[in-house]
């Protein structure tokens, strides 16, 4: 006898057994795994969400990986893969949170080195304004110093050259004119009467 064979005295047991078997396998087969169908919508709405935050602009990579694993989620559930499908539709979820928080953060930073920038450009022009009053208040203050009562200091100026100091020629520039008029003898008087 072989230690396999089938003993006589069990036939209707075995036939039972296997078709208990073979029916509880067709049961589960029925009742798989349903289409994740919540998983891929909840996927796609982060994708949108991603987009929507300027995925694109500031984590590219990370928008790229979560649309990859989309797709090949979508491909899993036409398969009727549906495990897979879930699984892959939970990754692009998660890739799609992670790009949307790097789009935010890219967002906010750009958003910082703008006011960072503007501020530069007031405190320049604050300076400038500053340096301007203070250019005009001594400007305002230098004239008010010159008409004070203190007199103001004159610079040495050098000696003239030698051709100026020589007598100019006659006629011009300025000449002595003789006094001619006829002065009084000391002995006479010229009181109340001609001399």
């Amino acid at each position: 006898m072989h230690i396999f064979s089938l003993p006589a005295r069990f036939p209707g047991r075995i036939f039972t057994a296997a078709a208990a078997l073979a029916f509880t396998l067709a049961l589960a087969g029925c009742a798989s795994v349903p289409p994740p169908d919540d998983s891929m919508n909840l996927a796609q709405s982060q994708l949108q969400a991603a987009r929507d935050a300027g995925a694109a602009d500031y984590a590219p990579v990370d928008l790229g990986f979560a649309q990859d694993k989309f797709q090949q989620a979508q491909a899993a559930m036409a398969e009727r893969k549906y495990d897979e499908a879930a699984s892959l539709a939970e990754e692009s979820r998660a890739d799609a949170d992670l790009a949307r928080a790097k789009a935010r953060l890219g967002a906010a930073r750009a958003q910082i080195q703008g006011r960072v920038q503007e501020i530069d450009r007031l405190r320049a022009e604050g300076t400038q304004a500053e340096a301007a009053a203070e250019a005009a208040e001594q400007q305002a203050a230098a004239p008010a110093a010159a008409s004070s009562s203190s007199p103001a200091p004159t610079e040495d100026m050098p000696a003239p050259s030698s051709s100026v100091l020589s007598a100019p020629p006659p006629g011009s520039g300025f000449q002595t004119v003789p006094d001619n008029t006829p002065q009084p003898a000391s002995g006479s008087s010229t009181q109340g009467g001609q001399p």
